[in-house]
């Protein structure tokens, strides 16, 4: 890892004139946002400041929240300059309880390519604090930056990612690849070992009902360095499976039972329903954005819009008494039920619509096709060598997982199945699709906690590259593999596996991509530590391709 490369230097975008009023968050109030009345949403007026997304080259859409005892009409007001001495467009969003609170607003009539200040005004003359975010350029543009975010658990640790990619400021668009929230009750994900203690979560009890995720919101939204990145930059965001229950699907989840926990559809319907009023998104469940003549992003739903639901392996294996036994039965799977060609992933009507927006991209100039999207697309299995790796202290769990996963890859079946790798056929559609169009795929990947990049292949020929982002606090694979060496893991997974030509397995943090006509590159940045608050990093790692070679570049 190269960890003394130097960071791109702060972007000019913020004046001190406009700081004075970017950075109202801090001090006092940053102590109130964190208490638990702050948090519970017992507070009145504007509690949880504000934040943008969905931008377009004319428009973008604009969120706050304000507390009141009944429905509240909020001005907002659009400018150039941080003082607001010329409004160059405004209009009113409701408050309301039937949102939460939780106000949203198209600001429209923009000019593209443009940073704007934003603010909300109360009937009393209240006001928000001030916001700032951008319009998509409308033409020729030579470079554009992604700060790129995922796996954000509150109890884990310090939300430092966020805070170091506000303080540096070099980005032009904010990416949530998904699990902003965690469902879990307190003490289960992180247990109490683990959990930061003032990072109290709440509710206290797993997340299920309207009421329910949307404290969960109020508790991650109240977060200062959450508050700061949504203040400063507007957002596209995507929710994962954490937005609703870990390894969701279109009917159903590993962490729902519907014995104890209700009807799944009513589940869902309350986790999209929280999600969309405490964030600032569009109620479409994918869109694509024009960044110029320079990249067509496309919000995709890999989780509840058209996923079939994910093998389980464990299951598969269970009851089996011999190593042959198992073999034979991973076998007959990775040549029946694992093949099937009509296995979906985003569903029929998202996968025609995306493959005709790739050509449309292309068609029309623009240089890169980025998939803004929640899991890792790279094929990746388990090195059975790891097994030997694990060393006598290892606890039986681990070893056990391990050796199943090891078995796995023996049989030419991948490391997690709740990945693109538990739906091989419909990867290969897409790549398909992707080469059909003469597209320069770039895909954006969260979920897996770690970082990776991947080349990425349709039978033998190079159709993109993938960088897979580690998360902002949930913990990576050195959180049941701690008995490898870090770098040894890295190593050796690389090794094993053909597409991989990057890993860490170990380090939080976010990535900054850039993109520009000649080429495209993630540089990970990860933090020192995420026990403190701090904006220190512990190093970078950059990687690049050039546009028409859909490879990384050696």
């Amino acid at each position: 890892m190269k960890t003394n490369e130097p960071l791109s230097p702060p972007s000019r975008h913020t004046t001190a004139l406009t700081r004075r009023h970017l950075f109202q968050l801090g001090g006092a109030s940053a102590l109130l946002a964190t208490t638990p009345l702050a948090a519970r949403g017992f507070g009145r007026g504007f509690t949880h400041g504000v934040a943008s997304g969905e931008p377009g080259p004319d428009k973008v859409l604009l969120w706050t929240r304000f507390v009141a005892g009944q429905d509240t009409w909020l001005e907002f007001q659009v400018s150039e300059n941080g003082d607001f001495t010329d409004v160059v467009a405004g209009g009113s969003a409701r408050a309301s309880a039937e949102t939460d609170w939780c106000a949203k607003a198209w600001a429209d009539g923009l000019r593209d390519g443009r940073w704007y200040y934003y603010r909300f005004i109360a009937p009393d003359g209240s006001m928000s604090e001030v916001g700032r975010t951008r319009t998509l350029p409308g033409e020729s543009i030579d470079r554009f930056r992604l700060a790129v975010f995922s796996c954000s658990n509150f109890g884990f640790g310090y939300f430092n990612a966020y805070a170091h990619a506000a303080e540096v400021d070099d980005a032009d668009l904010a990416l949530h690849l998904g699990d902003y929230i965690y469902e879990y009750r307190r003490g289960s994900y992180p247990d109490p070992e683990r959990a930061i203690p003032e990072r109290e979560l709440w509710p206290e009890q797993e997340i299920v009902a309207l009421a329910d995720y949307r404290l969960r919101y109020a508790t991650y939204r109240a977060d200062p360095d959450l508050r700061r990145i949504h203040q400063m930059l507007p957002m596209i965001a995507v929710w994962d499976d954490h937005e609703s229950a870990n390894d969701s699907w279109k009917g159903g989840a590993e962490n729902h039972q519907s014995e104890t926990e209700g009807d799944w559809e009513a589940r869902k319907a309350a986790a999209k329903r929280a999600y969309r009023e405490w964030m600032p998104v569009s109620d479409e469940p994918y869109a694509e954005y024009q960044v110029g003549d320079l990249a067509t992003l496309y919000r995709l739903d890999t989780r509840l819009e058209g996923r079939e639901k994910q093998f389980d392996i464990g299951a598969l294996m269970k009851g089996r008494q011999s190593a042959e036994e198992i073999a034979a039965a991973l076998k007959a799977f990775h040549d029946g039920d694992y093949a099937d060609p009509a296995r979906q992933m985003l569903g029929a009507e998202q996968e025609a619509w995306l493959g005709n927006a790739l050509k449309r991209s292309r068609q029309s100039g623009r240089q890169w096709q980025v998939l803004v999207q929640q899991v890792v697309m790279g094929r990746l299995a388990t090195p059975p060598g790891l097994v030997d790796a694990l060393g006598a202290d290892a606890p039986d769990y681990v070893r056990r997982r391990l050796t199943a996963a090891a078995l796995s890859s023996r049989a030419g079946l991948p490391a997690n199945m709740d990945a693109w790798d538990g739906y091989p056929a419909a990867r290969e559609r897409l790549l398909a699709s992707a080469l059909e169009a003469e597209a320069n795929l770039l895909v954006l990947a969260g979920d897996s906690h770690n970082s990776w990049a991947f080349n990425l292949d349709h039978r033998g020929v190079n159709a993109g590259v993938e960088f897979g982002v580690q998360s902002v606090t949930s913990p990576g694979l050195e959180g049941y593999l701690g008995a490898i060496a870090p770098d040894v893991l890295s190593r050796d997974l690389v090794e094993h596996n053909a597409g991989l030509k990057y890993a860490d397995t170990s380090q939080r943090g976010y990535a900054l991509v850039e993109l520009t006509p000649e080429a495209a590159s993630a540089e990970y940045r990860y933090v020192e530590t995420i026990r403190t608050r701090s904006t220190a990093l512990a190093g970078t790692m950059r990687l690049d391709t050039t546009a028409g070679s859909r490879a990384l570049a050696s």
